[in-house]
């Protein structure tokens, strides 16, 4: 029988946002989410390694098969200094030399992870800052890390235009040569879009795709700009939002967020809850499910839509 293995990630903000209770918390919930990951990645490597035919086939056009395709988005607006964007860039690199990085691409079997890394800002300025890449080993993902930390910033200053990010990710995923059974764009950034179209219209194309679009939102500038990436950026089959107090917590959250998505870990977003604002809930499983007719863990029960304008 598959293994199971099931916990629950809150983010308790009744607490305060700095401070040993609010570290320790962190602390101890990441703590849980790593110890989870190999055998998770155990168990489940031998039921990812082959996903079936309809799975497939929920993914736009042809290319090569691959588990995930996943844009990792980098704010490289002028909000951000010289200096958060290098603790963004080490966030990374640091993210996929771990060890539980490793072992949930590992988990992915042979299709492994397609990944690229773009920067942006205003509405006409994105930059594909690191090409596709795939990866399928500990070796690879190592590989990925030494060119991130090679990466310059190709992007200085400009507005914040979140939606032009969507769509130049959207359109990164259709011509990348990979065929994936999930699609997933990474959008991390400290503010709210200032310009261009809004962003919940791009993000609500992009979902009709069969895209969906997570958030790392860094609150040292807006201490609820988390709850915008929820209302207005977010969306998709298991969206989910995390945070960062500071750029000094950028890589602890990215780490943790990259285990979520790569490791396919259902998130349910939950609506507040009282004082401490329970912000969701997340289960450890397997995807495809013992022959018990159990329904599917995977993304995808609708059609794929025909190109919407703009893609």
């Amino acid at each position: 029988m598959a293994v199971k293995l099931c916990f629950m990630v809150m983010r308790l903000d009744g607490f305060p946002r700095s401070g040993r209770i609010a570290a320790a918390l962190r602390a101890g919930l990441l703590a849980t989410l790593l110890a989870a990951v190999p055998a998770a990645a155990q168990a489940g490597t031998e039921s990812r390694a082959s996903p079936s035919g309809e799975a497939l086939a929920q993914a736009d056009g042809g290319g090569q098969p691959v588990d995930l395709e996943l844009v990792l988005a980098v704010d490289a607006s002028s909000s951000v200094s010289a200096e958060e964007f290098d603790l963004q860039m080490r966030g990374f690199a640091d993210a996929f030399r771990h060890p539980a990085v490793a072992s949930a691409i590992r988990a992915t079997g042979e299709l492994g992870v397609a990944v690229a890394m773009i920067q942006w800002s205003d509405n006409r300025r994105q930059h594909m800052a690191i090409d596709w890449q795939h990866l399928t080993t500990a070796d690879s993902a190592q590989g990925f890390a030494e060119i991130i930390d090679s990466t310059p910033r190709f992007l200085d200053g400009g507005g914040t235009a979140i939606g032009g990010a969507i769509e130049f990710a959207a359109r990164a995923l259709d011509r990348n040569g990979f065929q994936g059974v999930r699609r997933v764009i990474d959008i991390s950034g400290d503010g709210r879009a200032n310009q261009g179209a809004q962003p919940s219209k791009l993000r609500d194309l992009a979902v009709l795709r069969g895209i969906t679009i997570n958030g790392l939102a860094i609150l040292n500038e807006d201490s609820s700009v988390d709850a915008y990436y929820r209302t207005s950026v977010i969306g998709g089959t298991g969206a989910f939002v995390m945070t960062a107090n500071n750029y000094e917590d950028f890589a602890a959250a990215m780490l943790e967020k990259l285990i979520k998505e790569i490791g396919a870990v259902p998130i349910a977003e939950l609506p507040p809850e009282g004082p401490g604002r329970v912000y969701g809930a997340a289960q450890l499983a397997e995807r495809n499910p013992p022959e018990s007719g159990a329904q599917s863990g995977s993304a995808g029960a609708v059609d794929p839509a025909p190109d919407p304008p703009g893609y």
